[in-house]
């Protein structure tokens, strides 16, 4: 058996597959973190809740109306980005200006509100979504058989993540919305209508919240807490790759799920709090997080 520092080469292989998996969802939650902090100086509380509606959204598609799971990765953040839209005309956009708190405390107050509602309707347990038929199976790697449909999740993850970065760098939408959150009254003197692209872009970063809860929705069961035990470590994620920083975001996403991953082969008691460790090490020596900007 091959060893690699006293550990089976098979066992890295595998817990570096989970880690990049991992990774893929903090990427993910991250990014639309990222987008609505970037643009909007919000910061998202409601993200984690968000994911999970995504996620109850994808079975009440299949359930209800009987839409599968492949054209409810469209729908799905569709119908939750648009839930995003109203809760930011109705609530966030009374808070623009004010200090960071107010919108924190604000949007953890909504998450409470819909992981209590969704608790109350379905329970702590939640519901299962069965794996599309088309993702069913395994990979093999040649090295290690992996499930189909965790493969799937790294690569869809991989590809609107990439997708997003070149949308908001490389395009002129996204050099109209990077000049609205640096001087927003000279964008609007050209003619752009920032109050509507201000909404309209946290309705994206909420659709990015409900994309990933469609990508989760088979792997585990669909319940309330979902999104709650990932919140913490999406947000230190955040913090790690730089507030708003587009390509933080996911480098760090990806990164820190492979730092996880090796965690668990050489040191199982850190990994849960090895992503927090890293937080500490780089607010030493790089407050501003490794692709942000210093204020």
């Amino acid at each position: 058996m091959v060893m690699i520092f006293g550990k089976p080469l098979i066992l890295l292989y595998g817990q570096l597959t989970l880690g990049l998996i991992n990774g893929a969802f903090y990427a993910l939650l991250s990014l639309g973190l990222a987008v609505i902090f970037g643009l909007l100086n919000v910061i998202n509380f409601a993200h984690g809740a968000l994911f999970m509606l995504g996620a109850f959204v994808t079975w009440g598609l299949l359930q209800y109306l009987g839409i599968g799971y492949w054209a409810a990765l469209v729908i799905a953040p569709i119908i939750v980005g648009a839930f995003g839209v109203v809760l930011e005309k109705l609530l966030i956009q009374r808070l623009h200006g004010l200090d960071h708190l107010y919108g924190l405390l604000l949007t953890f107050g909504c998450a409470l509100v819909i992981e209590g509602l969704m608790r109350n309707e379905f329970g702590s347990s939640g519901v299962p979504y069965a794996i599309p038929s088309a993702l069913r199976g395994p990979l093999n790697l040649g090295f290690m058989v992996l499930p189909l449909y965790r493969a799937w999740v790294v690569v869809a993850a991989a590809v609107v993540c990439l997708v997003t970065w070149l949308l908001i760098e490389k395009t002129r939408l996204g050099a109209t919305l990077r000049a609205a959150t640096e001087n927003a009254p000279l964008v609007q003197a050209f003619g752009v209508n920032v109050p509507r692209l201000v909404t309209l872009t946290y309705g994206a970063g909420v659709g990015l919240a409900a994309f990933a809860g469609v990508l989760a929705a088979p792997m585990n069961s669909v319940n309330p807490n979902m999104g709650s035990n990932l919140i913490v470590v999406v947000f230190a994620t955040v913090v790690i790759g730089g507030m708003g920083s587009i390509l933080g975001s996911i480098v760090t996403g990806f990164g820190l799920g492979i730092v996880e991953g090796l965690t668990k082969v050489y040191y199982p008691e850190g990994s849960a709090t090895v992503v927090f460790v890293v937080m500490v090490i780089v607010l030493l020596l790089r407050p501003a997080g490794l692709f942000g900007r210093a204020a």
